[in-house]
């Protein structure tokens, strides 16, 4: 399996990234988050990942193991309330990884996100991309709002952006 992995994300294409999430797409995604950072007090990023550097598909590092690490380069912790949540989507392992700061975390269990992420896969899985990222925004948007309502100050800690990497 370690061969077949690493041989998928050597061959994957940036292309096959642009197909699935067209610009179009990208500014619907982002309007969507800045959307949803009016309803809560909390931070939320997209990230889309074509397919990790070879060595680390064959070394084993998982979807959650980068979702992890780019959780913690683009500094998603770093929010006043600790409530940002990443949407982590590795495309060449067909794997998307919720991760959440302490904040929001202690109060939505990992079933949660775990059912989160399922159903993104599921609409993946048929090539509804734009339409399951959305899908997802919408879910986790309903558990920032419902546990850190808006206070009545502006946030926007973190760029509203979907990341491609």
């Amino acid at each position: 399996m370690t061969i077949l992995r690493a041989l998928r994300h050597a061959v994957f294409l940036p292309v096959q990234r642009s197909r699935a999430f067209p610009a179009a797409t990208l500014d619907t995604l982002e309007r969507a988050i800045s959307a949803s950072e009016t309803r809560h007090a909390g931070e939320l990023r997209f990230v889309v990942e074509g397919a990790l550097a070879p060595l680390a598909a064959w070394r084993g590092q998982t979807a959650r193991q980068r979702a992890i690490e780019v959780f913690s380069a683009l500094r998603i912790w770093d929010t006043e309330h600790n409530n940002g949540v990443l949407i982590y989507l590795l495309m060449a392992d067909r794997q998307i990884e919720i991760v959440a700061d302490r904040g929001i975390q202690a109060r939505v269990g990992a079933a949660v996100w775990n059912t989160l992420c399922q159903r993104l896969e599921a609409r993946f899985g048929s090539g509804e991309f734009g339409d399951g990222a959305l899908e997802c925004i919408e879910a986790v948007t309903g558990e920032l709002a419902r546990h850190f309502p808006p206070d009545g100050h502006p946030h926007n800690e973190l760029p509203d952006r979907v990341v491609l990497l």
